[in-house]
């Protein structure tokens, strides 16, 4: 048998070392074991004390986004490095999220990538400028913030543009936020090359809290991550159902509706608190229940009482 050329046994070195170097740039631990992220919107100039405060607690997840409009992503890279320097954390430890934000959900004034470049173009640019914010060679999971001026075609545009930067090893995972259109959601899961692997919304009445979009991601192991879980539904926070489960088990209101995103369709709800009780609290869902069948019912009878279970269509 002929022996391959030399130079081939120099590329697949180099092919194995560069795979290596990715993987230890990632997460390691199972997406699923992490019950919550730590959002970070609109936390400004306290974004680093509150994230490093987040981790010390125990979070092991976070959310952020290239837009300076709402967050301050280079202040997540900062935190996340300074808790890897103090030894509280490595990067295998920490899932990071991040997304990119169309033309459209930007501060004119504060544009972080070249807005009169091509789609394709920006995202790439958005990309590369994340992962100079966070300080990482790879990304765990890049989410489109919404889609592109409400087209279809323009967000599939992003979402290429965004697979090709999975192919290049800058990221490891995609999702979408901010569909509240379930055909709309099936197309792109259809069309997409690299399924999304996350849902991210607001959960609240106004969109029959996703019912429909909530079953489609619990039946391809989409995780569906929830935003203004507490702020936009305190009348479910009050409820008789949700009262009585927290004196059940023991926990608040707040730790009862949160686990519901959890045993209800297998979500991820997102975070952002800042004073320290309500960060441990949020931490501590992960420890707390499971929600039995009977559990999630008596929420859902709450929830959709009077309600058909549709969704809004976006586009």
């Amino acid at each position: 048998m002929r022996r391959p050329p030399p130079h081939l046994h120099t590329f697949a070195w180099i092919f194995l070392l560069w795979r290596i170097k990715m993987i230890a740039g990632l997460c390691s631990v199972p997406f699923r074991q992490i019950a919550m992220l730590y959002g970070t919107a609109w936390k400004e100039e306290r974004t680093t004390e509150l994230v490093k405060r987040a981790f010390q607690l125990g979070f092991r997840g976070v959310d952020t986004a290239c837009q300076p409009k709402h967050y301050q992503e280079h202040l997540v890279g900062q935190a996340l490095k300074e808790l890897i320097d103090e030894g509280v954390i490595t990067r295998q430890d920490v899932w990071i999220q991040t997304k990119y934000t169309s033309i459209d959900g930007q501060d004119a004034n504060k544009v972080p990538y070249d807005k009169d470049a091509p789609l394709e173009e920006q995202v790439r640019q958005s990309v590369e400028v994340s992962r100079q914010n966070l300080q990482v060679e790879q990304i765990d999971s890049l989410v489109l913030h919404g889609p592109v001026k409400g087209r279809a075609d323009l967000t599939m545009k992003a979402w290429r543009a965004m697979e090709n930067a999975v192919d290049e090893g800058k990221v490891a995972h995609l999702g979408v936020s901010n569909v509240y259109d379930l055909p709309f959601f099936e197309y792109l899961y259809t069309e997409a090359r690299y399924k999304p692997i996350v849902l991210q919304n607001r959960f609240y009445v106004q969109t029959g809290f996703d019912r429909e979009l909530r079953d489609f991601c619990r039946e391809r192991n989409i995780r569906y991550q929830s935003f203004w879980t507490l702020t936009a539904n305190p009348g479910l926070l009050k409820s008789p159902p949700v009262q009585r489960l927290a004196q059940t088990y023991n926990a608040t209101s707040s730790q009862v509706l949160y686990r519901y995103i959890i045993d209800s369709s297998g979500g991820q709800p997102l975070s952002g608190c800042k004073d320290p009780q309500h960060i441990q609290e949020a931490v501590a869902v992960q420890s707390l229940g499971p929600l039995t069948e009977a559990d999630v019912a008596s929420i859902e009878e709450v929830m959709y009482a009077g309600r058909k279970g549709s969704s809004k269509r976006e586009l």
